[in-house]
């Protein structure tokens, strides 16, 4: 009797015979490619950007989590090759699929690039293959956009073809979870597909968790991060009503962590930043919204968070006013434009906002930020300036956007006028005035 297309592809996993492509090489993507190639399978990594294919060839990560030398060791393996071209996945076994998903300015999910890479998965052929889908999307999206374009020739899934979704759960910069110490959540669309999944993930990840759907798996990634949304929007609107009341906002917080059960401390800031957070709740408020339903806490949270980056202008146009000062015309230096310490990444960064309602009031904007040399946003484009002793005396406020470690804090504190620190980072008082958020 010969093996089934299940039992074919359960046995090369097992003994490491698969031959695994990733599609997307970004900051998803190519840990998980670079994962698996350091477990022994074969990896092609495809990319329509040719700068980045050309780049990894060369053995030059552009991820901070993927130091080059890692990426050279695969590289000079022979595990590892980046292509532009979908075809150089017609022999693999299994493809994983971490695409972007942004959001479009109308607020509905651009699931363009899924579509893309499923278009081109189908063409070259998905027959015997385990189809992963990580990308964050809105529930339903792997079964009603890529199912039926790997079933179109005629193949039945969980039998010829097999197809999941496992949602990322990278966090940039973190090395305390890393693949391998993070769970992975997998929804099959069958339970054969569910099987495979499991073993392709279990030579990768220590604990596999694996839930009834693809839908479920879906949910499980939104659930995250809205949790997390709601969560920023929460204490944000705290910090607001203790601006009000006049209480610090930051020993509120500290003082309630203290307690050992039923709470969970999250912190205020000048609004919420990065690939998933802002972004990731507004799939689902999107989906409910076909089904007649309002997402009430996701889109309140999004209310509140927006708020933030005006919130701050405005406590920094109030110190400036304190000193005889008016906003038109001030020397602003921002500290960080990253939207979490220690990266480079800026995407919903709350300082593109603040940026530009400061310079909306005449604020002359310089920045410093040693992970982002240059920005170029709507409306603006800046380089980081290196800085000096000289550039925190002569700046008429010092905003602190992103608390980076590599920060000199004290000296920041001490050759400062006025600092308006949305972070609190600075933990005592320097020679100049220090306003918290």
């Amino acid at each position: 009797m010969s093996m089934s297309d299940k039992e074919k592809i359960l046995s090369r996993i097992e003994n490491k015979e698969a031959a695994i492509g990733v599609v997307g090489l970004g900051y998803v993507g190519l840990p998980l490619a670079i994962a698996f190639a350091e477990a022994g399978y074969r990896l092609v990594g495809i990319d329509v950007d040719e700068s980045k294919v050309d780049a990894l060839n060369r053995r030059e990560s552009y991820i901070e989590d993927v130091p080059s030398e890692q990426l050279a060791a695969v590289v000079d393996s022979g595990l590892f090759y980046a292509s532009s071209d979908y075809s150089e996945l017609a022999g693999v076994d299994a493809i994983s699929i971490c695409v972007p998903t942004p959001l479009r300015k109308t607020g509905d999910p651009d699931i363009s690039f899924i579509i893309m890479a499923s278009d081109e998965i189908a063409r070259v052929g998905g027959s015997g293959k385990l189809i992963i889908l990580e990308s964050t999307t809105y529930p339903g999206t792997t079964e009603e956009i890529i199912l039926p374009r790997l079933i179109s020739n005629g193949d039945v899934i969980g039998r010829d073809v097999f197809l999941a979704f496992s949602p990322e759960r990278i966090d940039p910069g973190r090395k305390d979870y890393t693949i391998f110490t993070t769970p992975k959540v997998i929804g099959g669309v069958t339970p054969a597909c569910l099987e495979v999944a499991v073993k392709l993930y279990s030579a990768i990840v220590r604990e596999v968790i694996p839930v009834s759907s693809t839908s479920t798996a879906e949910m499980v990634k939104l659930l995250e991060n809205t949790f997390r949304a709601v969560n920023i929007s929460l204490v944000n609107e705290v910090a607001l009503m203790c601006d009000k009341l006049d209480l610090d906002v930051w020993e509120v917080v500290d003082a309630a962590t203290t307690k050992p059960y039923g709470f969970m401390p999250f912190y205020p800031g000048p609004g919420m930043g990065g690939h998933c957070i802002p972004v990731d709740p507004m799939y689902l408020s999107w989906k409910l919204r076909t089904l007649n339903y309002k997402a009430r806490f996701i889109d309140l949270a999004a209310e509140v968070n927006g708020q933030m980056p005006g919130f701050v202008v405005s406590k920094v146009a109030d110190a400036l006013n304190e000193e005889r000062k008016a906003l038109n015309g001030s020397r602003i230096l921002i500290l960080g434009v990253a939207y979490k310490p220690n990266v480079n990444d800026v995407r919903e960064s709350p300082a593109m906002d603040v940026i530009i309602l400061l310079q909306e009031k005449g604020a002359v904007v310089r920045y410093h930020d040693p992970y982002v040399p240059s920005l170029e946003h709507e409306g603006f484009e800046l380089s980081s300036i290196s800085l000096t002793d000289a550039d925190l005396e002569n700046s008429d406020c010092v905003l602190i956007l992103t608390h980076h470690d590599s920060f000199d804090w004290p000296t920041i504190a001490n050759k400062s006028r006025l600092i308006v620190d949305t972070r609190h980072a600075i933990n005592k008082q320097g020679s100049g005035k220090l306003i918290y958020l």
